[in-house]
């Protein structure tokens, strides 16, 4: 598996009918595809998030929408960033992961993580429980997935889960990657170290040196070659070739959070939303994110276009200044 250039869709909120929403969907996924990108992502949420909407906007269920991508898409791999775990069993996940890797020829990737979104738990019937709870039963339940994607046949009897010689059948591969996404230093990279073959990093850019040192340490402890495990970075795009056009946008998409850029100091700056924003031209994009990340030891790009990425010719231009950086 190799995740260089991801293009994410974290926002289904188009201005168009629903019956116009997801061919929409298909047809970001198949520009990302033609532009060069190898992976394409959906959240694994049932409401939007806060800062990219309201709870009632559009929310597709993952793997159901990325079992669509598959029948529409052929070379790029296909992944929720990242699933919840605290509202998937973890034997029945590998079992739909795995399905989704037989339906789309072998291109899944499982990405997961500890959940953390209270309102939809509460709103659903899932238990939230507290954040170490959370990391309790992810620990427990890759202790359970990992050996069912591998064509083994575990039985855990844990805190949380249990399972009996669990088989996992058809499967395409003994390989199906592990994708852990999310920036705790101890918890969440700590299980990337143990059972990951890909981490995302989610934090703001200037964190990323510490994440970097902080993964290393990880790895060190459980005797691991961070070479082997392989990193990436999500980035909020917005790029257009009129630059002040897109910086306009940043302008209105932070003021909808109550976030006055003008007025912040550099030091504000770095622990607002905005040093996760990169904008611009395609040239002072691709220059941010070649300093601010990839010469921190990063070693590729997930992005989401949440303002343009549904615009016409948005994702081509996007493929076409990123993947030099990142080939």
């Amino acid at each position: 598996m190799t995740i260089r250039l991801g293009y994410q869709m974290p926002n289904f909120s188009y201005g168009t009918s629903v019956r116009e929403l997801f061919p929409t969907v298909v047809a970001q996924a198949k520009q990302a595809e033609a532009a060069g990108f190898d992976t394409v992502f959906v959240m694994d949420h049932f409401y939007q998030l806060p800062g990219i909407g309201a709870p009632d906007d559009p929310m597709l269920e993952a793997y159901t929408a990325l079992s669509g991508l598959a029948a529409a898409t052929e070379r790029v791999q296909l992944s929720a960033l990242v699933t919840g775990n605290t509202y998937r069993n973890p034997p029945m996940l590998a079992k739909t992961v795995t399905t989704l890797d037989v339906v789309s020829g072998g291109r899944a990737v499982l990405g997961i993580g500890a959940g953390w979104f209270e309102l939809e738990h509460r709103s659903f019937g899932y238990e939230f429980g507290t954040f170490t709870e959370r990391f309790q039963r992810l620990d427990e339940a890759l202790q359970i997935i990992q050996p069912m994607l591998r064509g083994q046949r575990p039985s855990f009897h844990g805190k949380w889960y249990q399972v009996e010689e669990a088989i996992n059948e058809p499967r395409i591969r003994d390989d199906l990657p592990i994708l852990l996404g999310g920036g705790g230093e101890k918890k969440t990279f700590g299980l990337a170290a143990r059972f990951a073959d890909h981490l995302n990093i989610i934090c703001n850019a200037s964190e990323l040196p510490r994440k970097i040192d902080a993964l290393r340490a990880r790895c060190a402890e459980v005797g691991r070659d961070p070479q082997t495990l392989e990193t990436s970075y999500l980035c909020f795009l917005m790029m257009d070739e009129d630059g002040d056009l897109v910086r306009k946008q940043q302008q209105d998409v932070l003021g909808s959070m109550g976030i006055d850029l003008s007025s912040m100091s550099e030091a504000e700056r770095k622990q607002s939303p905005a040093d996760r924003q990169f904008v611009g031209t395609p040239d002072e994009v691709a220059e941010q994110l070649q300093t601010r990340v990839l010469d921190q030891g990063v070693d590729g790009l997930i992005i989401n276009m949440i303002v343009n990425g549904h615009a016409q010719g948005t994702i081509e231009l996007a493929g076409r200044t990123l993947a030099p950086l990142v080939s």
